[in-house]
């Protein structure tokens, strides 16, 4: 399974969406009955301010008022992606699902699972829902964006930014439109195609952490740290709650050698308690936040701490080379060379070799003498 960081970016696009589209019109619920309509249009309008809590119940009063409203169900679908909760998530596809069972033209409804499919990883199932919604009705820009995002997340970022082409001159407006063409030249290296486009969707009321995330990424890769950690911040006002955002903000001051702000980050991150989602995309992301903490221990040659960080990472995720070879070069610190062969072996086997002096090293049974960072 892929990332489902679906949170606030699906809010952000969906938001979006109806807020063009005519979804949260009276036209749309025409096949709802009387009894569910009242319900069905007061969760419209709380959805449409990001009302979800005082939403969900009104969705699901409109269903059980009419089973067979599609409208209804697409609705509380939508309402149960707002929350951002992982584990509302099944329930999004199946009301999804439900709703295109009963109508299967019902546009956005096709949309939004199609979104659910991409989240999910799969690509095929995201790309048929969109074809068949745009065989339905050509050019909607929404459905052209997302399939060039599918299509790039397949290995053709030359189709998204042709895609995404067409989408933004539809609307110019449209946000993820601009930030998947900004994904897609990345991947073709284009950087400054990438720039322009990430500064027309963080200009959006509709932007979301991971625009801002992605911007910081750029401008760290040009060496540009004061606007790549300015990126992250802004992304981490934007929703406070995200380890992602920190997680950011922790890899930029490793790079640049400020391990104590960096260990900052992380214990924001990963405060004592918290709990995460028992899925593959949070299991990496707890990989992740634990290996930045290793890097930084690391750095501050604060061994044991180092050792158990990146221990932390290879729980959750053991095929991880860079945290084998990491460990292979602290054991190998402290003398314990029995562990620095071990972890220097399964290094290589994946793909992330210590270095030569320091293989060789433990092929003559001597002790490294540099801390090696």
């Amino acid at each position: 399974m892929k990332k489902l960081n679906h949170v606030a970016w699906l809010s952000a696009v969906l938001m979006l969406a109806l807020g063009s589209a005519s979804v949260r019109s009276t036209s749309a619920f025409s096949q709802t009955s009387e009894q569910s309509l009242e319900h069905l249009q007061a969760g419209a309008a709380h959805l449409q301010h990001n009302e979800v809590d005082q939403a969900i119940p009104e969705c699901k009063a409109a269903v059980a008022a009419d089973p067979q409203s599609a409208p209804a169900h697409m609705l509380l679908g939508e309402a149960y992606l707002a929350t951002g909760s992982f584990s509302m998530f099944a329930e999004a596809v199946a009301e999804l699902r439900q709703a295109l069972d009963i109508d299967p033209k019902l546009l956005w409804a096709r949309f939004y699972l199609a979104r659910c499919y991409m989240d999910l990883g799969r690509y095929d199932r995201a790309q048929q829902e969109l074809e068949q919604g745009l065989a339905e009705r050509p050019d909607v820009p929404h459905f052209l964006s997302l399939l060039g995002e599918v299509n790039r997340k397949q290995g053709h970022p030359e189709k998204s930014v042709e895609l995404n082409g067409k989408a933004v001159e539809l609307d110019p407006s449209l946000t993820p439109a601009h930030y998947y063409r900004a994904l897609a030249y990345m991947d073709l290296k284009q950087d400054d195609q990438a720039f322009a486009e990430l500064e027309a969707s963080v200009q959006s009321k509709y932007v979301a952490p991971e625009m801002y995330l992605t911007l910081g990424s750029l401008f760290a890769r040009r060496g540009k740290f004061a606007e790549a950690e300015d990126a992250c911040k802004k992304a981490i006002t934007l929703d406070p709650s995200r380890s992602e955002s920190y997680l950011a903000l922790a890899q930029i001051y490793n790079l640049h050698g400020l391990s104590d702000q960096a260990l900052a980050a992380i214990r924001t991150a990963l405060p004592d308690g918290k709990s995460f989602p028992s899925s593959p995309y949070y299991q990496q992301l707890q990989a992740d936040l634990f290996f930045e903490q290793g890097r930084a221990y690391q750095a501050k040659r604060e061994t044991s701490e180092a050792i158990q960080a990146y221990s932390r990472t290879l729980e959750f995720d053991p095929g991880r080379g860079k945290a084998h070879q990491q460990m292979a070069v602290l054991f190998a610190v402290t003398g314990n060379l029995a562990q620095a062969r071990e972890h220097a072996s399964m290094a290589e086997k994946l793909g992330s070799p210590v270095d030569v002096a320091l293989r060789q090293q433990l092929l003559d049974g001597l002790e490294p003498t540099p801390h090696q960072p």
